[in-house]
């Protein structure tokens, strides 16, 4: 059985536990365990069964017992549990993915006395020995060395430990409240303990787990609870059909939600996590639009920046007023970088593609360390870079500082840096410095205003380590990639109930959904503040969702029901038009048109439009009047020859159609302006240039035989008005298939 016809099964069964179909489910159940050999399960399975026909049938012969309900609902837990772990018995056996390759590996690794590995863990910050190696005192520089990776080791085994346990023993559970409660244990190492806890969540789910992650949370470190909230909201998400089954854990999230605070920070989470479906399109548009331009000035780039006269004088604080100039051939490129920047800001992943050839370094074929948060002291570090130099103990703690990287780019930039020569390393690093310097006090403003802000950044470099895990990883295919679910947070049942407590959040997230083109999940979220309560702007951002969704009869519906608060009319009217256009309804559409006109007599898009309608209305003569009318108002506006060329063609004036569609022709001209053109010579009886802008119309990209006889068709009524002969059509068409198939 392959991993994806497993989780189709798993899936089902669990849907079916969640919706209460305990029959269908244990049949599902049964068969899963049968075909794959599992008999150990079955006095499990049938334990489970034999409770349930007991339940049914005390039910109907109308048994009256207190505890039905809770016994019905322990039953679904149990349910739920032995279909995790024969699923689990299932991978484990059979699947290829890295996962359960490293877990049927480590049979031999588990820890097994907690007391004597917490003690262990201790007992080198006891020797100072972290101390050491971060001041790099040469006198024990490798025993230091050797201690600090002893340590790691111990970390990483207990990261794999707790990343493979199905459920958490008591005893586990007491020694990671004892980890937390360390102070003298490094949080970074703590913050790495939370992402195995998440990992291990995604793959197997465990109440226990789930209850440390809130510990966690409430620790007053951000490094720490900024990543256990992450993982909290993953497993939330994932595993929301069964969330209602474990009231400590729904009553624990009640809690939290009486804190603004946790709000606010669970807003910051959700809209990061929605924002990083962006990440994709925004690498797209930096390969697309800002390389291929950055591309184009480079060769004159060096001249214009005089970079020889500045790697000369360094760094000064004066900026070239050539620099202005650089960007006069390519005046678009200015304003995107700009614009990349400001997301920057907002904290989207603009470096994604630039470290993306960066994940090759033996650093990351060790799973774990694609989750380990960058720190100076980290022993592999002191492996590839000699922290012993001081230029490259600064950079590696200028590079820990840099808000704008998350810990995996941070560790591809410093292990990438190791073969540069030092003069080059040195004035990287002056120019990071000055750059972090600028960073930092800006961050220092911003946190007096905004004391979530550190927070912020944390959880988004940790969102972001984690999309480069599952985007990058060389065999990340093996992994339920997180960043491929919807995160429709609002429409689950445990995160929905607590969103929808607080209208202020939802209608933040909603107008993020709104902002990012997202329309579909931002109506939903409108719709259910719509029924909190009537708002105008709510009505028209429904509507716009809808009409960007090709429903423009809902469109319509919201338009006209946000009139009765006339929020921005006259952007409404001509939106009620539009619909009203779209729904094949010209003469509705100029009612609304014509209302806008009143509001605003100087609007040409909108006489436009008013000279569509009448088109659609087939009052040509009212219609290039308003035509002729945006072309005197706006001379230069070549969107309203096309127009007049169709209605003076089809008010018969012929040579008037000749010239506005000649006038096209400057430029490149479309299919429909090579085909118009057809028209107006045939019926000019010019058959021959008719033929010739036929076949340049048929020749264009993206025009089909096909959809060239469509168009034609719909246009003969016209043609036939203006005399051409019925008889001599055929004829026409045929002579141009020839050209066709020639």
């Amino acid at each position: 059985m392959t991993d994806k016809e497993l989780h189709r099964q798993y899936a089902g069964i669990c849907g079916s536990l969640a919706e209460r179909k305990l029959k269908p489910a244990f049949d599902q159940l049964k068969k899963l365990i049968n075909e794959n050999g599992l008999g150990v399960f079955n006095d499990e399975w049938r334990e489970l069964d034999q409770t349930y026909h007991y339940m049914l049938q005390y039910t109907v012969e109308g048994i009256r017992d207190p505890e039905r309900q809770k016994v019905y609902r322990k039953l679904i837990v149990s349910a739920f549990e032995l279909v995790d772990k024969v699923n689990e018995a299932i991978r484990l056996k059979y699947s290829s993915s890295i996962e359960y390759e490293r877990k049927r590996g480590f049979d031999n690794q588990w820890i097994t006395d907690f007391e004597l590995f917490f003690t262990d863990l201790e007992e080198f910050y006891r020797h100072d020995e972290l101390q050491a190696l971060a001041e790099n005192r040469n006198t024990r520089a490798s025993a230091t060395s050797e201690a600090a990776s002893m340590h790691r080791q111990q970390m990483f085994r207990l990261f794999y430990h707790l990343w493979f346990r199905d459920q958490l023993s008591a005893e586990e559970i007491n020694f990671l409240k004892q980890l937390f409660a360390s102070p003298t244990i490094l949080s970074d190492y703590k913050s790495f303990v939370v992402t195995a806890l998440t990992l291990s969540q995604q793959r197997y789910f465990d109440a226990g787990k789930l209850g440390v992650l809130f510990d966690a949370y409430a620790l007053d470190e951000a490094a720490i609870n900024q990543r256990a909230l992450v993982g909290l909201l993953i497993t939330l998400y994932q595993y929301d059909s069964r969330m209602s089954y474990y009231p400590e854990i729904t009553g624990r999230l009640e809690l939290l939600n009486e804190d603004p605070a946790f709000k606010q920070n669970l807003e910051l989470i959700i809209v990061q996590l929605i924002r990083s479906k962006e990440t994709e399109k925004l690498q797209q548009r930096i390969r697309d639009e800002l390389l291929p331009e950055m591309i184009k000035i480079s060769p004159i780039l060096k001249d214009k920046l005089n970079l020889d006269s500045l790697m000369e004088e360094g760094l000064s604080e004066d900026k070239n007023p050539e620099w202005q100039e650089i960007f006069k051939d390519s005046p678009g490129l200015m304003d995107k970088m700009e614009e990349l920047s400001e997301l920057q800001m907002e904290g989207a992943d603009v470096f994604l593609g630039s470290f993306a050839l960066l994940k090759s370094f033996p650093f990351f074929n060790e799973i774990a360390n694609w989750f380990v948060p960058f720190f100076a002291e980290n022993p592999e570090l002191a492996e590839v870079l000699d922290v012993s130099n001081e230029v490259n103990r600064m950079f590696v703690r200028t590079i820990a500082s840099a808000p704008i990287l998350c810990n995996s780019d941070k560790y591809s930039f410093s292990l990438s840096i190791h073969n540069l020569p030092k003069e080059n390393r040195e004035f990287m690093i002056q120019g990071l410095k000055a750059e972090m310097e600028q960073l930092h006090e800006i961050e220092s403003d911003e946190e007096l205003t905004d004391p979530g802000r550190k927070a912020g950044m944390v959880s988004n470099q940790y969102i972001q380590d984690l999309y480069r895990f599952y985007k990058l990883h060389p065999r990340k295919n093996d992994f339920d990639d997180v960043f491929s679910w919807r995160f429709d947070f609002h429409n689950k049942k445990t995160l929905g109930h607590i969103l929808k407590e607080d209208e202020k959040v939802l209608r933040n997230i909603a107008e993020y959904y709104f902002s990012k083109n997202y329309f579909e999940e931002a109506s939903s979220i409108f719709d259910y503040l719509l029924t909190i309560k009537k708002d105008g702007e709510l009505l028209q951002k429904i509507a716009f969702c809808h009409q960007k969704q090709g429903d423009f009869q809902k469109a319509l519906e919201a338009y006209l029901d946000a009139e009765l608060y006339e929020p921005n009319r006259l952007w409404n009217l001509k939106k009620i038009a539009l619909c009203y256009r779209n729904l094949k309804q010209p003469d509705k559409a100029l009612e609304y048109y014509k209302e806008a006109e009143r509001l605003n007599a100087d609007d040409l898009n909108n006489q436009l439009n008013v000279g569509h309608c009448l088109l659609e209305l087939e009052q040509f003569e009212e219609a290039l009047k308003c035509y002729f009318k945006v072309e005197y108002l706006a001379p230069g506006n070549k969107k309203v020859w096309r127009p007049i060329g169709w209605c003076s063609f089809l008010t018969g004036n012929k040579k008037q159609a000749e010239k506005y569609f000649l006038k096209l022709f400057d430029n490149e001209p479309n299919k429909h302006d090579l085909m118009n053109m057809g028209h107006v010579q045939w019926s000019m009886d010019k058959r021959k240039e008719a033929l010739d802008y036929y076949k340049q119309s048929i020749s264009k990209t993206g025009f089909s035989e096909a959809g060239f006889m469509d168009v034609f068709e719909e246009d003969l009524p016209q043609l036939l008005r203006q005399g051409i002969d019925q008889d001599d059509v055929p004829i026409m068409l045929d002579q141009l298939r020839y050209f066709v198939e020639g």
